[in-house]
């Protein structure tokens, strides 16, 4: 789900994307689903947690298209 968000995130930001309107919606809806995941209610450290889920989905993108 994070290097869904990653890669829509990083679609909008792109120059001149096609069919913001939808990048948009989806990287909504991904952050909500990321943000309310049951997995945070019983994380020790919510924001490390999430620091360290956005480093590790960037890692595996970087492995993925190598």
């Amino acid at each position: 789900m994070q290097a869904a968000f990653n890669a829509t995130y990083l679609a909008l930001a792109a120059p001149s994307p096609r069919d913001t309107t939808a990048l948009r919606r989806r990287l909504l809806r991904l952050s909500v689903r990321l943000w309310w995941h049951p997995y945070w209610q019983t994380a020790s450290s919510v924001p490390a947690a999430r620091c360290e889920l956005r480093r590790l989905a960037r890692a595996w993108e970087a492995v993925r298209t190598a």
